[in-house]
Formats: structure tokens, sequence, C-alpha cells
């Protein structure tokens, strides 16, 4: 049994936005974007950075349906098209590895029991901190400077 596994959102709820004009995009309350940047625009559903010229919908995903206080929403980009869910266990993929992060534990009641602001090299150390207190049912890791919701971490 692995540690830890990292595994990209379900693409199944966004499935229905790809292919729709950018007006019926602005009616759902979501953005296309042309990727022109390398890193910059990090797909929760397959956790790479997407390739320059690629379309990507910036859209508001509730990450932490819980009913606590820290019941939460932010932004995030799924690469348009996106259709299975990347995977990791043991490793951080390099879309994290690469960033600052808020690293967010909570107890299986939704309630925040720790966090931390690390280096992304520095994730899997910090998931083993924080996996070693066994309150800890999930991980959340955000982007640190943004606040976007990056990976949700199980043990594994």
């Amino acid at each position: 049994m692995s540690g830890f596994v990292i595994q990209g959102l379900d693409p199944a709820p966004f499935r229905e936005l790809y292919g729709l004009s950018d007006a019926a995009l602005a009616d759902r309350g979501v953005v296309r974007m042309r990727v022109d940047a390398h890193p910059g625009f990090p797909c929760r559903v397959t956790l790479e950075d997407v390739a320059p010229s690629a379309d990507v919908l910036l859209l508001n995903f509730e990450h932490l349906p819980v009913a606590t206080p820290y019941r939460a929403r932010h932004a995030i980009f799924v690469r348009e098209g996106a259709d299975a869910p990347a995977r990791y266990e043991d490793a951080v993929p390099d879309v994290l590895a690469r960033r600052l992060l808020s690293l967010r534990a909570f107890d299986a009641a939704g309630m925040m029991t720790d966090a931390d602001v690390i280096d992304g090299a520095d994730l899997a150390p910090a998931i083993a901190r924080m996996f070693a207190d066994p309150t800890v049912a999930y991980l959340h890791a955000h982007n640190a400077k943004r606040g976007c919701f990056a990976a949700r971490i199980d043990r594994g």
C-alpha cells in the first residue's frame, strides 16, 4: 500500500463545457483562455501545466464541499478536452513540485487541523509529516501565490 495518492479531478463535471461557444461559457461564468506561457496554466484534471497554444477553461469550482466554515471554492484551470484524471502514488507531479504551495490538513469532519506553506519540492516530506497525525483524513494543496486549489492528497 502506498503512503499517499495525488489524483486529478474527475473530468465528468467539465465535459459539458468542452466545445461551447465563448458566449455560452460566459453564461455559466466560465472563461476560455489560450495558453501563452509554460508553466502557468495548471490543469486540475491532468495535473500538468498545459502547453502553449492549447485552450483551458477558467472556472469556479467547489473543491471543499463540507458543512464546516472551511467550505471553499475558487478559480481553477481545466484543459479543454481533458478526459482522464492523473493519478500519482507516492510521487509528486511536476505541476506541484515547481510551485510554492499552501498545504492544509483536514479531519474526517472537514475541519482544518494543520497548515503550512512549503516549496513544492518539499511536498512529499510535508505530506508524511501531516499524515503522521492519525486524525488527518486528507490534505489539500493550493498554489500559495494565487490561492487556487491545486490537488487533493489522500492516504494510500
